[in-house]
């Protein structure tokens, strides 16, 4: 990491739900960074707590505890007026482009309304205008201005929710899964059309998905989520090619390869059940699955330095983390 600001971190930040069963950890205890001009990889299976993260992130769900600092400016202690002020720098693209998008309005009118609403623009020919310049950059046709949602494909559809977000020049970007329901060909456009949109206008991205494949092909630096925690975190290519905790490593394993020699080659598939997020055991959380699951695994559990940038919460590297911050 830089030594200057970053522009997103968090430190120590939890969200809890209760429930009737107990309290649920969803986000417990994420300490990260996200330096401008970068994009961060959030990466886990179904529940694990990366759409909530990113969600307290952007102060749309309040924090149970912890710190989210933007520009060296901790947001949990905002006001609604400053939080309001913050909504213009700060967006998310969702997941469904479809349930995302107003159905009663139009494409021109959604791309419009974050205009609106923040007081960006006012004259009605200066926001046709804005539309027009925006729709254009994403690539939809003029001529489905006044199209409404159903009847665009989902490619379409994904591109006026990333037109939304962009309508209002931010600077950060959530983007919940914002391919996974895009059939391959679109996914790849899409992508590219992030990237590109990131080299022309400096943008900062926390990319959230469970597909690694398409992570690697976006992100500068890779968090793994298990049930609400961190359990590694590296510069993409250096998890892909050193993946430290036994989970990274099965889901890496699980990532299909496209080639005829690998056919017929068995895959490790991960033993026994997640275990609840609702008040959950002290220790790792992924212990019950892990082949190589101790006694010791039950004790608290520390973020060990394997490297530079490198860390890992695995007792297996606990001699190893000591070495590193030795050094």
């Amino acid at each position: 990491m830089s030594e200057q600001t970053p522009l997103i971190e968090t430190r120590a930040l939890k969200k809890y739900f209760k429930t009737s069963k107990g309290v649920l950890h969803a986000v417990d205890d994420i300490n990260m960074k996200i330096e401008k001009g970068t994009t961060l990889g959030v990466v886990g299976e179904s529940g694990c707590g990366k759409s909530t993260l990113g969600r307290v992130v952007l102060g749309l769900i309040g924090a149970t505890s912890g710190e989210i600092y933007y520009k060296g400016r901790d947001t949990v202690k905002f006001s609604k007026r400053e939080m309001r002020g913050l909504r213009k720098e700060m967006q998310i693209i969702f997941q469904d482009p479809y349930a995302s998008l107003n159905p009663r309005m139009s494409v021109s009118e959604i791309i419009a309304e974050p205009l609106r609403v923040n007081g960006i623009l006012r004259n009605r020919r200066e926001i046709d205008k804005r539309v027009k310049e925006l729709m254009d950059t994403v690539g939809i046709a003029s001529r489905l201005a006044y199209a409404y949602p159903h009847e665009l494909d989902g490619g379409r559809r994904q591109r006026v929710g990333i037109a939304r977000a962009l309508s209002v020049n931010p600077e950060f970007i959530v983007c919940d899964e914002p391919v996974s329901s895009l059939d391959v060909s679109i996914q790849a456009q899409i992508l590219n059309l992030m990237m590109d949109f990131q080299k022309e206008m400096g943008l900062t991205y926390m990319f959230i998905t469970h597909d690694l494949s398409v992570v690697k092909h976006i992100s500068d630096e890779i968090m793994v989520m298990y049930l609400g925690q961190c359990v590694e975190r590296a510069p993409s290519k250096e998890l892909f090619a050193q993946p430290k905790h036994p989970y990274t490593q099965a889901l890496l394993k699980a990532v299909p390869i496209p080639s005829l020699k690998n056919r017929g080659k068995p895959r490790e598939i991960l033993p026994g059940e997640v275990t609840s997020p609702i008040d959950p055991q002290p220790g790792c959380r992924f212990a019950p699955r892990c082949k190589y699951a101790a006694e010791r695994c039950r004790d608290p559990l520390a973020f060990q330095k394997i490297s530079q940038n490198h860390f890992v919460a695995c007792k297996l590297y606990e001699q190893a983390g000591r070495e590193g911050e030795a050094q």
